[in-house]
């Protein structure tokens, strides 16, 4: 079923097949949002989102697969089940995010933001060493971003990054951990279920 709505953007065209895909995919129960606001209202990162969680939830509900895949608000949300917990219907909106980020992902629209970028660069870390060095996260991601160029900055984040190993907050290479090869588990089966 297409829905046509007039909003801020113009007419706009919503495809009821989008928020079925998601709440299949999800296990969240969209339908059930009455936009009470608490999920935004206790979101530590709202601050910085384009759209509000309860936002997104409203924007899939209609179909509006465009809008919702090029927001970064899926981007920013920490996965800290803030909204989840203070859900009044019990919707896994933390779950939701996340099934909006892969799909963002294996349609390409990542064009918007650098914020994939950074996402897939740390579950890259995580899957190769089990848990993120921050050093080889900050190198993967300039060299790849294309931040290597903006020398101001560089010089900008090496200062910080000075301070913060004389604070010994940095190491310099890695520790191993245990059970990395239950890791690369974890990820092959969560890439098997993407598919």
């Amino acid at each position: 079923m297409t829905i046509r709505l007039i909003s801020e953007k113009g007419k706009e065209t919503g495809d009821s097949s989008f928020a079925q895909e998601v709440k299949e995919k999800s296990q969240a129960h969209l339908e059930r949002c009455y936009q009470c606001v608490a999920c935004s209202s206790g979101c530590p990162v709202a601050f910085a989102m384009d759209y509000a969680p309860h936002q997104i939830i409203r924007m899939t509900q209609l179909g509006l697969k465009d809008r919702v895949l090029d927001s970064t608000t899926i981007w920013l949300c920490a996965s800290c089940e803030t909204c989840a917990t203070r859900c009044p219907n019990d919707i896994d909106i933390v779950r939701m995010m996340d099934t909006l980020r892969q799909t963002a992902l294996r349609e390409g629209r990542t064009q918007q933001t650098k914020l994939p970028l950074f996402h897939t660069t740390f579950l890259a870390g995580i899957k190769s060493k089990g848990k993120i060095h921050e050093l080889t996260l900050i190198l993967r991601y300039t060299l790849t971003s294309g931040d290597i160029m903006k020398v101001k900055r560089l010089s900008k984040d090496a200062l910080m990054g000075a301070k913060m190993f004389a604070k010994g907050k940095l190491v310099v290479l890695p520790t191993k951990i245990k059970g990395l090869g239950q890791i690369k588990r974890i990820f092959q089966q969560a890439e098997k279920t993407n598919d």
